[in-house]
Formats: structure tokens, sequence, C-alpha cells
């Protein structure tokens, strides 16, 4: 009997797809062929087409041919189309299509679902979203999709991102952009994306961008951010209108003045607030400590509820609602503390910002609504205080990875200003241990951890503190924390809420094998929790820069004390390596029955050149070996 390769009868099935479908599916066989490989799906056409009619009224037109490889590529099979009280959907279609290219099915209109897209965090939003699924079991199987949307608020413009993932290949796709003649689109390209083709009609000037071929991309380990290596086009009104309020986001300037119209008039509080926060602060010594009190008092009296509808997505609430209601989202909390800081004479600025750990910086060459968070910039004398306004627990001053780091959008009286947030070096972000440990003659320990994190680095613990209950924080120390076969004993953590807060995490440990006695001999590791393990997969070539997003510093001193009768016979020399990607170093000293281990590391953030990776592997190999080397006691026999 013939043996058939799988890889091959999924292709002959591919292939019988686009030959009994040349209406739909019509493609060279030979250039699929190589998009194929590695991919999850292929988008087989997608076509964008924006036409703005006016300076506040759009359409939206959209249509995609996706063919779907294997189980991994199902949900491009899934349409999402959102939409609120500024868009409507006027139309929707769907087809699907089996691996031969005969019909499958085509939707009906009861097959979309119109379900609310109120966040969990939201009271009430008026965002909605139609969701039409023709997922199907048999690969390949392909779908179309089709919709229209016609648009109030035109204060955004498409993009045309179609490979907006992993293993996702793109046969040809395009986005069109037509406006009014006299009107003027402004785009930024990036270096992945073609050229924009400008043309005429009658009424309209039409840019057109057109990509094609695009094979799957993967990420190589500590790479760019994905939509780097991608190609990518922004686009972006110069004068647009959102629910009657008029603005121009030609510069950042521009937009900061559309955005001190929306907050004019909104900062009022009542007067036996006022008194009561001039009371409050009445004896502070100095600007710093107001602003401390005044943040605690919002915290304490309000909480984060999201309400967004209409211009309410942009437009905060009064002051006045926030105080006597005791809630807001973070456009009415940052409204609300700048109110409360005038009240007691400290200037202070509402800020946008694009918030999220790991969330690429905006672009900022690009003035356009790129910002999902409000937060409150306060000017100091040697830096500018930033407040979180919807947290009821974070410290006054701390940026941390979650609006730390990039570009926020200060709106002044003048207009809008861009300015950088609070980067933390390694400095800032420590991870500083104390291990006292004492070893028996069978090899266990009782080990006492003290361990200080601070910055970023107390950010996990901080979250542990305040969300878990004592026996699930348990469970978690058991699951995040690196030692030799343990058990926990007790356990606690200590805060301080200063402008880089701290969590001191303090363990008693039973570890039942902190040394390795093999006859008279007693081999300790005494790097007991920082082995570092992890080296990324080097590729014969790497094609992108090298980019550390996090700067820490981690210090480990380890004292161990060993039964008596035993004698150093072996002790690692003290090593110290470095690297553009940091430094390391680990000192052993032994003194009688004492062992005193010293391991520091220091790793930098930044952007580096492609050919650097291979020091960045060499430099995490010589960790690794440095932190395997063992102590060799010898046990004197009389």
């Amino acid at each position: 009997m013939l043996q058939t390769n799988p890889t091959y009868k999924w292709l002959c099935s591919l292939m019988c797809l686009l030959l009994l479908a040349p209406q739909v599916f019509a493609s060279d066989i030979t250039s699929l062929r190589e998009l194929s490989k590695d991919a999850n799906a292929i988008i087989r056409s997608e076509e964008t087409v924006f036409t703005v009619n006016s300076i506040n009224s759009g359409t939206l037109r959209f249509k995609t041919t996706i063919t779907i490889l294997n189980e991994n590529g199902d949900h491009k099979a899934t349409l999402y189309v959102p939409y609120n009280k500024m868009s409507k959907v006027t139309n929707i279609s769907g087809t699907s299509y089996d691996r031969f290219g005969k019909r499958i099915k085509k939707l009906k209109s009861s097959d979309i679902k119109d379900v609310s897209a109120i966040s969990s965090i939201s009271v009430y939003e008026d965002s909605r979203v139609k969701i039409a699924s023709l997922e199907y079991s048999v690969y390949p199987y392909s779908v179309e999709f089709e919709y229209e949307v016609s648009e109030s608020n035109m204060m955004f413009y498409p993009r045309l991102y179609p490979q907006d993932e992993e293993k996702l290949a793109v046969e040809k796709a395009s986005l069109q952009v037509l406006v009014p003649q006299g009107s003027k689109l402004r785009y930024l390209e990036n270096s992945h994306a073609p050229k924009a083709k400008v043309t005429q009609t009658a009424t309209h000037q039409a840019y057109t961008w057109e990509v094609s071929n695009l094979k799957p991309v993967s990420r190589e380990p500590y790479g760019p951010a994905f939509s780097e290596m991608v190609p990518q086009v922004l686009t972006a009104p110069n004068e647009f209108e959102v629910d009657g309020y008029r603005g121009s986001m030609e510069t950042w300037k521009d937009f900061g003045l559309w955005i001190n119209k929306l907050n004019n008039g909104r900062d009022k509080l009542p007067a036996e607030t006022v008194a009561k926060l001039q009371q409050l602060t009445a004896n502070a010594k100095s600007t710093e400590e107001k602003i401390r009190l005044v943040y605690d008092y919002m915290q304490g009296k309000t909480r984060y509820v999201s309400i967004q509808l209409g211009i309410g997505s942009w437009q905060p609430f009064e002051a006045s609602f926030v105080d006597s209601k005791g809630y807001g989202d973070c456009k009415a909390l940052s409204v609300y503390t700048q109110a409360m800081l005038k009240a007691v004479g400290v200037d202070s600025y509402y800020a946008l910002i694009r918030a999220g750990e790991g969330t690429p910086d905006i672009k900022t060459e690009f003035p356009s609504s790129q910002f999902n968070h409000a937060i409150l910039g306060v000017p100091m004398a040697q830096d500018t205080m930033w407040l979180e306004c919807t947290s009821q627990t974070d410290a006054a001053g701390y940026n941390g990875s979650f609006t730390g780091d990039r570009h926020a959008l200060l709106i002044t009286p003048e207009g809008g200003k861009l300015v950088k947030t609070t980067a933390y070096g390694a400095n800032d972000n420590l991870q500083i241990r104390s291990i006292s440990a004492k070893v028996n003659e069978a090899g266990g320990a009782v080990a006492k951890v003290s361990t200080r994190y601070t910055g970023i680095q107390q950010e996990s613990r901080d979250r542990v503190i305040l969300n878990r209950k004592p026996e699930d924080q348990r469970k978690w120390l058991y699951e995040n924390t690196s030692a030799p076969s343990f058990e926990i004993g007790k356990y606690s953590f200590t805060q301080k809420k200063d402008r880089i807060p701290s969590v001191t995490e303090d363990l008693e440990l039973s570890l039942r094998q902190c040394a390795t006695i093999s006859g008279k001999r007693m081999f300790i590791n005494p790097n007991l929790m920082s082995k570092w393990t992890h080296v990324p997969n080097q590729k014969e070539k790497r094609l992108t820069d090298v980019v550390r997003t996090l700067a820490y510093l981690d210090v480990d001193t380890v004292e161990i004390e060993v039964p008596v009768g035993y004698t150093v016979e072996y002790q690692p020399r003290d090593v110290e390596h470095k690297s553009v990607f940091g430094e390391y170093s680990a000192t052993v000293k032994v003194n009688g029955q004492r062992l005193t281990y010293v391991r520091r590391m220091q790793m930098n953030k930044g952007r580096f050149a492609p050919e650097s990776f291979a020091q960045l592997v060499e430099f995490y190999n010589k960790i690794i070996k440095s932190d395997a080397e063992q102590v060799v006691f010898v046990k004197n026999v009389q």
C-alpha cells in the first residue's frame, strides 16, 4: 500500500480548494504554497475602504477572505464588529467554504450575535459588538466576511495592519482612504509599509496602500514589538468633530486644546470640600506633603468606576459629581484630584497616556488619539510627580510598569505638550536578599530569608498582598519561590508606600536538601534562591534588534553554617562577568564553619544591534555556569 505524507495530503486539499472555486480563491499556487509554510491562516484578500463624507461623517467598508489551515487559526473565522451610539453597522454578510470549495454556510441574521461590550470595570457603556462565527472542523476551510459601518465620530481613521499576529500570512491586503477635495489626510508609514498611491475622483482624493505575499513573521527572543516587524500605516485627520465638539489634531498642541475644551469648567468643588481640604493640609511642611495628604484623601473617598457614553469616553464628569458620588473613571478622578490640589494651592495638569504593562509607547511623530488612560502630573522643583488616580492603594508619585517610561500628553492651558513619565533604572528595581541557613549532618537546613523588592520588582508581591487571601498567598509563594526542596514555615509581607514603593518578604524555610552528602564530603551550592536557568535560542542569523525593557539589580547575601567537624576542601574563585547588557559578580568566603556567598547581578535596559545577541547568550551561559558552582567540605575523621 502506498503511504501518503500528511503534509502532502493537506497541501492537495488546499490546492483543490483553490482550483474548484477560482472565482473566490484565484491565486498563484506556487506563491500560496510558500505562504502556507509555518502559517495557521492565510488572509487571501482584505480590502478596507474609508470614505470621509464630512468633518463629522464617514463610511467604512471592509471585506476579507481567509483560509484557515489548522485549529490555531480558527479564531480568524470569527468576525467582531464593534459599534456604539456614534457608529452604526449597516451590513454584515459571511460565507464559509470547505476544502473542495463547496459552500458550507451562508450567514443569516439570526447567526449574528449582538452583545454588550461593557468591560468588567464599567458600570455602563454604550459600546456593543456584533459577532459572527463560521468556524469549521475540517481543514483547510475558508471564510468570507463583509461589513459596512457609518461613523459620526471622526476622531479615528482606519489603519493598514493585516498581519496582526504571528503565524499569519497575507496574500494581498489594501487600505484606501478617500477625503473630500481640499481636505488633508495625515498618515504614517512604517519601514515595512508601501508608499501611498494618490489618485483623484470627481469629489475625493484617494490614498491607497497595498501589500502582497507577506510570509508569516515570528518575534525573536528579546525582539522589538511585533508591529515594528510587519507593514503598518496609520491615518488621521487634521480637523475632526465628535458629538458637536470640533477640534484639530494637526499638532499635539492642537489636540490638547480640544481636550481643554472638553474639560473646561469641570474642576469646581463645593465650598465645604475646599474648606475641608485646606484644613487637612494646613500643617503640611512641604508641597509634596500636601500632595500626599490630598492623594490619600482621594484614595480613601473614591473608587474607580468606568461609565463611557458618547462624548463621555473623552469628557470627564464634573469634580462636584465625583465629590458627591464617590466614584468616577480615570478622567473624572484625575480632574477631581486636580481640583482638590488647586483648592490647596498646588498646580497640576491632566494628562493622557497609553497605559499597560509591556504596551509600546505612542508614535510621538504622529499627533493623533493614541491614548487609553488619564493620569495627573504635578510639576515639582526637580521633576514631575505623577498620580494614578484610579488606584486606592498605589503610592503617590509611582508610575511603575503601567504608565512609566513612556510619553504622556500634558494638557496645559496653552495646549498639549508631550512629556516623558518616570523611567525606572536598575537601582530603582531592586531585589536585595539576605539568607541565613544552618545545615545539619543529613544535608537538610533551616533558613531565614528576608528579601526587599522595590519599584517594578515589588509589583507582583503588591498584587499578591492586595488580591489574595492568606492561604492563597502561601500557595503563590510555593509556586514562585526558587529554592532546594522546601517547606514554608512562617511568612510575612511588609510594605512601604514611597515614590519608589517596596515590599519586604520574610520567609522561614525548611530545606530538605541544602547540601549533598557523598561519603565524607558535603557539597553545597551557596546560590540557594537566585539561579539563572534560561538562555534564549540562538538562530544562525539574528534579524532584529535586541530589546531589553527592564533594568534591575539583584543582590543575594547568603550565610550558611555547616556542622562542626567539616573543613573546606574547595571553594570557587571570585568571578566577574561584564557585558553591554549588564554585570555579574560572585564571591565565596569560608571562615571556620561559616560560608558567606555574595552574588550581584545587574541588567540594563536598552536597544542593541542584532549582532549583539550572541553576547547576550554568552553572558547568560557564563552566569549559569557561575551559579552552579559548589563549595566542597570534607569531614575530619579522628
